[in-house]
């Protein structure tokens, strides 16, 4: 059976929990993308198994609906040779009361060690990562960040244009409310990218100019010699005419099409964090165009962002076990 990768330097990754980008340095962003690299590898094999999470728990805790992410992240775990489990938390104890901290005493006595959560609030996911006694991976909590999708978007980019450094790279539309463009703009910032933000003032407030993007309410004036298109999801749950009059005057101005992607460079690349809207967000030609679209790549990323992510940090907690060991004899 393949091992997993040993050929990080495990001093370059030293986070005991992944809650966000922003605690993360340019190099440690730097290591998951070289593990990932490997275990992209790894899972175009016939034999797909490695053994960095052998022996070890993996409970999945999805307090939001989850397809996608949550078949990522039980994949990356079952091909690394953890124990995988999913608690379908819409039906459990949060209805009957429970709390968030009674969630994590629960926890506890399962003794987990690799704990995946997405939540509906900001915040959450980084208050049960001080309650529990495991790593604490963040899959997604309310607006606040989205790291794995970030590193997967980011692996994606890598390997389609040879570097992630000095790129132009648009992101488009639903940004006020998305995790996903602010974990990005976080991640690409620190690996000095020159980044702008397209779409309607009502989605795209003023103050993300604090993140040191350049704002565009002309998608075509934004779109001018850019290396990455990277579209969002409309949160169709805000189409209520107060965020924009309708999805088909959100199409005309800022949906991709081949008129507007024409103005990019023209080996762009097109990317999408699904699930998408076709004809509302994206031409659905564009987004199955092999030549541009990467969309289908960004899926396959995703799981191997997930292996590397879980191996740094088991390879971490159970470093940390040792240490606790040794200072308890």
């Amino acid at each position: 059976m393949p091992n997993a990768p040993t050929s990080i330097d495990p001093m370059s990754f030293n986070q005991r929990h992944l809650l966000g980008i922003e605690p993360l340095r340019p190099h440690e962003i730097t290591a998951i993308l070289d593990l990932a690299d490997s275990y992209v590898d790894l899972n175009r094999r016939a034999e797909k198994h490695a053994e960095a999470l052998h022996g070890l728990t993996q409970i999945n805790m999805f307090f939001e609906n989850s397809t996608r992410t949550q078949a990522s992240f039980e994949l990356a775990g079952k091909r690394l040779g953890a124990d995988v489990m999913n608690m379908a938390m819409q039906a459990s104890s949060i209805k009957k009361g429970e709390t968030l901290i009674d969630t994590a005493m629960t926890l506890n006595a399962m003794h987990p060690d690799l704990l995946v959560v997405r939540h509906p609030h900001s915040g959450a996911v980084d208050l049960l990562a001080q309650k529990v006694n495991c790593a604490v991976l963040n899959a997604g909590d309310g607006r606040h960040e989205h790291p794995t999708q970030a590193l997967l978007d980011a692996l994606t980019i890598r390997r389609a244009k040879g570097r992630l450094h000095r790129l132009n790279i648009a992101i488009c539309g639903d940004v006020a409310h998305s995790r996903v463009a602010r974990s990005n703009l976080i991640l690409l910032g620190k690996m000095e990218n020159r980044i702008r933000l397209i779409g309607p003032p009502t989605l795209v407030p003023s103050q993300f100019a604090e993140f040191g993007a350049e704002i565009y309410d002309d998608m075509r004036e934004g779109l001018k010699d850019v290396d990455v298109v990277m579209m969002l999801r409309l949160q169709k749950e805000r189409m209520d005419g107060g965020f924009i009059p309708s999805e088909r005057e959100y199409y005309h101005r800022y949906g991709l099409d081949a008129d507007k992607l024409a103005l990019a460079k023209p080996d762009a690349i097109v990317m999408h964090p699904g699930p998408m809207n076709r004809g509302v967000e994206i031409d659905g030609t564009i987004a199955d165009d092999i030549n541009r679209s990467v969309i289908q790549e960004q899926v396959e990323m995703g799981v191997a962002v997930r292996m590397a992510a879980m191996d740094l940090l088991a390879r971490n907690l159970r470093a940390s076990r040792q240490a606790d060991q040794h200072g308890a004899a």
